[in-house]
């Protein structure tokens, strides 16, 4: 191996992978693992009827969490109130004397809570399922966030809160945690990770970031989450889990750190099993309403924007317990 591996040296010949379990034409993976059953299986888990949307806010006066190099959405009024004040010209005259506000924005997809398309990463020439990587030139004619958005993800999802089982506000920069230690905080929490359940794991690395200046959280750039082995992805293919939901930019430490190859989960998992990848949830509320009455799963509902040829697109996940 070279000083920094390859990905392809990193994850192995022999990784773990799904390409051609749904079909040669598959563009959704592993969530072909939320059929009907698994539907009504989460539905099974509402209790209280508390609803928690987990969508961070966009043009958030603080800045939005994006990763190095995106942007804050850029929002602009086109009418308001003003636009027909003495004197201003250009402003519509309806019939009857409507007037209205009216704005837009210039976003980056993946520049707020948001889910990946499986096409968005990549390497050796093939994105998921084997499909030739100059599919993503000019928009992501397979495999791109549409087919997310027109069928839905739905299904039993198991909140692990690894902040409050370490006994942090928030977890530090850099720091790691494995398959093992979410079976370990899953017991201590008394809630099982069953197979096909939508995990969602909570850092609190959302709330320094809102707690924070910017300069200091985007210095020396790497959060915490899950880091990758060859033990993690088999435990993620033998669990059969089909979306990963977290409060950080990236949903894993951003460079490996034994091998400093960046976003390495996003390729084994994504690329590969054909896992979803769900970035920049809020799961404060929720995970504190879990604590207070020791129940950690619900149903998780999410559909993102249906953007053709999208890489990704913005989400407001519902959770219902």
């Amino acid at each position: 191996m070279s000083e920094t591996p390859t990905m392809a040296e990193l994850l192995g010949a022999d990784t773990p992978s799904n390409w051609g379990k749904w079909g040669p034409d598959d563009e959704v993976g592993s969530l072909n693992y939320l059929d009907a059953a698994q539907v009504l299986r989460g539905a099974q888990h509402i209790r209280s009827g508390e609803v928690f949307p987990l969508q961070a806010a966009m043009g958030h006066p603080h800045g939005d969490p994006v990763f190095p190099g995106r942007e804050s959405i850029n929002r602009t009024v086109v009418w308001d109130e003003s636009s027909w004040d003495e004197g201003k010209e250009g402003a519509p005259a309806f019939p009857g004397g409507l007037h209205y506000a009216d704005d837009k924005a210039e976003i980056f997809l993946q520049g707020s809570t948001q889910y990946d398309a499986l096409g968005h990463v990549w390497y050796d020439g093939q994105i998921w399922n084997g499909y030739d990587a100059r599919s993503t030139v000019d928009d992501l004619s397979k495999a791109s966030v549409q087919p997310i958005a027109e069928r839905g993800v739905v299904g039993r999802g198991v909140l692990i809160d690894m902040a409050r089982h370490r006994g942090k506000q928030w977890l530090d920069k850099g720091e790691t945690f494995d398959h093992n230690d979410l079976e370990a905080a899953a017991q201590a929490q008394g809630v099982e990770l069953g197979q096909r359940d939508i995990l969602l794991i909570r850092t609190g690395f959302l709330t320094y970031f809102y707690e924070t200046p910017s300069e200091e959280f985007y210095a020396n750039f790497v959060e915490p989450g899950l880091t990758y082995s060859r033990e993690l992805v088999q435990w993620f293919q033998d669990k059969e889990i089909p979306n990963l939901i977290t409060d950080t930019i990236a949903n894993e430490v951003t460079a490996n750190p034994e091998t400093g190859v960046l976003l390495p989960l996003h390729c084994a998992l994504m690329r590969n099993l054909g896992v979803v990848l769900t970035e920049i949830c809020i799961l404060d509320k929720l995970a504190d309403a879990c604590a207070a009455d020791n129940r950690w799963d619900f149903l998780y509902t999410a559909a993102p924007l249906n953007v053709v040829g999208g890489s990704g697109a913005p989400v407001n996940p519902v959770v219902i317990r």
